[in-house]
């Protein structure tokens, strides 16, 4: 037998592993990396954070991707470069990480690894030609990773999802699933990347199905907005957004496409909420002389309606909901504070309240679907609406 195979089948057999989850948003940011144990698989899965950083990306880094992040036309030497490239800035981070953790590569079973989403596109969105089926493209080679680190690599997690008829996403469901049920609780997990989504957790006892689904732009067109007027990768504290008033005639169009009153679950991302969509909304709206403050105030309140609105639509039939925030949102004190205004009756609450730092839970939930792979079942995660029952991901070995 192959000696990596070996090693794998081990690994599986295994009471508990140490997963190192990746991840990298659209936020472009830096890469979050989670060492976690965990422990069983399925129901009985259990997970501990053991560390977690994240590591800034350089300014190079962060040009490359954007040149061909969400493009429709793009140069495709730079696609195929940016592929190995990727892989190796994060192995890179990794080896960093350990070493700032003193923690050697051997004491690590598995890497869980997301890649960059360079594009996202669920098929009823290609309004030109509907005859390709649903896609999605994350690049960042595992196998470098693999070869680079010496530790077993798990990638490419969305392709499984998609071969089985799936959008590719949100994936945030399956681990939710599997860890943070509660026996009383409706719950709704949500997280605030770009893209906002929430996964839907009914009581243990309840015959519902959990589902996930993404809401709308999260902080990627505040995020966007920023660097092309204000020369910042984000709207720290919602410093600029205070300075304006949100503008009911730009608000209103931002809200008026048809992807709002679609039904549960949905997946979109920046190819559709970009700053084309905004300057459309703001040509409707007559607001292009707005001052850019205002247009952050109006963008960050946008974010809040789509996503108040989204767990309203879901919540109206039940007697309570708790809302679990994650994701960078949280850290904008604007967007939490128009969401506590707009749901009075939820309660609200930091990830931290279920147990696991807000920050890593992306990372987080990677290395349980990793886990999963080496050590679950498919069958674990059947009782998720619309989501294939699938154990994802591609297997890197070092060597």
């Amino acid at each position: 037998m192959n000696t990596q195979i070996e090693r794998l089948y081990q690994i599986g057999a295994k009471a508990s592993r140490r997963i190192i989850g990746l991840m990298s948003g659209t936020s472009l940011d830096g890469l979050d990396i989670a060492v976690c144990k965990v422990s069983h698989s399925g129901s009985d899965s259990t997970l501990i954070l053991e560390k977690f950083m994240t590591l800034p990306y350089d300014a190079i880094f962060r040009e490359r991707v954007r040149a061909v992040f969400a493009k429709r036309q793009i140069d495709q030497q730079l696609l195929c470069g940016l592929h190995p490239y990727i892989g190796e800035v994060h192995a890179t981070l990794i080896n960093k990480a350990l070493a700032l953790w003193g923690i050697d590569a051997s004491e690590i079973d598995l890497i869980a690894s997301h890649g960059q989403t360079v594009y996202h596109a669920p098929a009823r969105l290609l309004e030109e030609d509907a005859s390709y089926p649903n896609s999605t493209l994350q690049i960042g080679d595992a196998d470098h990773i693999a070869v680079r680190t010496g530790i077993i690599t798990i990638g490419d997690f969305r392709q499984k999802h998609l071969a089985a008829d799936g959008e590719g996403a949100p994936l945030a469901a399956y681990g939710d699933y599997l860890l943070f049920r509660s026996d009383t609780e409706h719950r709704f997990l949500l997280n605030i990347g770009g893209i906002a989504n929430f996964t839907y957790l009914p009581p243990k006892c309840s015959k519902e199905l959990a589902y996930a689904t993404d809401l709308g732009p999260g902080n990627t067109l505040i995020n966007q907005y920023m660097k092309a007027h204000f020369g910042k990768e984000m709207d720290e504290d919602a410093r600029e957004a205070k300075k304006g008033d949100v503008n009911d005639s730009l608000l209103a169009c931002l809200l008026e496409h048809v992807f709002f009153h679609e039904s549960f679950p949905k997946t979109t991302g920046p190819e559709l909420f970009n700053l084309a969509y905004l300057e459309n909304a703001q040509r409707l709206s007559r607001t292009e002389s707005l001052a850019p403050t205002s247009v952050l105030a109006t963008l960050t309140m946008f974010s809040a309606v789509t996503i108040a609105e989204g767990l309203a639509k879901q919540a109206s039939r039940l007697d309570s909901m708790a809302v679990y925030v994650s994701g960078g949102g949280i850290h904008n004190p604007l967007l939490m504070a128009y969401l506590a205004t707009l749901m009075p009756q939820a309660k609200i609450a930091s990830f931290q309240a279920l147990g696991l730092d807000p920050d890593a839970k992306e990372a987080c939930l990677f290395a349980m679907l990793a886990n999963e792979t080496v050590a679950g079942t498919a069958s674990n995660v059947t009782n998720i609406k619309d989501s294939p029952a699938v154990c994802m991901g591609k297997i890197s070995f070092p060597y």
